[in-house]
């Protein structure tokens, strides 16, 4: 299974998730969360990087956050 499959399965269950579910799951990563503790690999911060620099360069569009969950919820870019 991938990360990505993985994180929409997660993102999945806890939309329905019982309060008590979610309130122990935040506790097992909440340290993790406050801290901030995500980091990104080597590969992940090229491709950041790359991404950054086609932005700037005006050769990308990029998407407010509303924007960005339609698209991962739905699959499809709108015309805003």
């Amino acid at each position: 299974m991938t990360i990505a499959t993985i994180r929409q399965r997660l993102i999945n269950y806890l939309e329905e998730a019982e309060d008590n579910t979610i309130k122990a799951v935040y506790t097992l990563l909440e340290k993790d969360i406050s801290e901030g503790s995500i980091s990104l690999s080597a590969e992940q911060w090229d491709i950041l990087e790359k991404e950054r620099a086609l932005y700037l360069s005006g050769k990308t569009k990029s998407y407010t956050k509303t924007e960005a969950l339609s698209f991962i919820k739905t699959g499809k870019v709108s015309d805003v």
